[in-house]
């Protein structure tokens, strides 16, 4: 019988190593990749079953990545495993279109029950966020999302944590393969939506939404 297909998404790579122990004998490990832009490449490329991803990695968040591999991919399932102990990012994550929320401090029985319900169509989110995260959702205001960012576009929050990182204009640009006059543009676009008023307080606020 064909073992499900997981690619691995951790920008440590002892970690993703160590993962691999864990996951091969139940599972065909199609490739580890260390950041969210080769995340939707190899996504793309690969088709796995399953993704198993980190929430922070460079060039593309996790929970970014994932939100665009969705649109193109529904069919793809994935978890995240994180050391963010935090019910703001593990709600970003469903709304994402994940399908699991483990902790990297978490028993490893958990991220393969994740895995394994997350191939059956069904969500796991570790026990220590399910009641906190319940309460989130009740009480936040009614068509909340994610705050501020929501009024962002996704190549503006892809611009958004390029800059988060400490890359300038330049780098970005080359990045993401646009001219540095639309990086520019999207970083005043961002300031303007956001109500902010200098590049310091757009990365205040870029910190205080664990874009990096």
């Amino acid at each position: 019988m064909r073992k499900p297909r997981i690619l691995l998404a951790d920008d440590h790579r002892m970690v993703a190593e160590g993962l691999r122990g864990l996951l091969e004998p139940g599972y065909q490990l199609v490739e580890i990749v260390e950041d969210g832009r080769a995340l939707l490449e190899a996504a793309n490329r690969l088709m796995p079953d399953v993704v198993v991803a980190d929430v922070s990695m460079p060039l593309l968040n996790g929970i970014e990545a994932v939100r665009q591999l969705k649109k193109n991919n529904p069919s793809i399932a994935v978890v995240f495993l994180t050391m963010h102990l935090d019910v703001a990012y593990a709600a970003s994550a469903l709304e994402a279109g994940a399908a699991g929320y483990v902790l990297k401090h978490s028993a490893p029985s958990e991220l393969l029950t994740a895995i394994a319900c997350a191939l059956k169509g069904q969500t796991y989110i570790t026990p220590m966020l399910v009641g906190e995260l319940l309460s989130y959702q009740r009480n936040r205001p009614q068509g909340e999302t994610e705050g501020g960012l929501a009024r962002l576009t996704a190549r503006q929050r892809e611009v958004l944590q390029l800059i988060a990182e400490g890359r300038s204009v330049k780098e970005a640009a080359a990045v993401l393969g646009i001219s540095t006059r639309t990086v520019e543009f999207h970083k005043y676009s961002m300031m303007e939506a956001l109500g902010l008023k200098s590049s310091a307080e757009l990365m205040r606020f870029a910190v205080e939404h664990g874009i990096k």
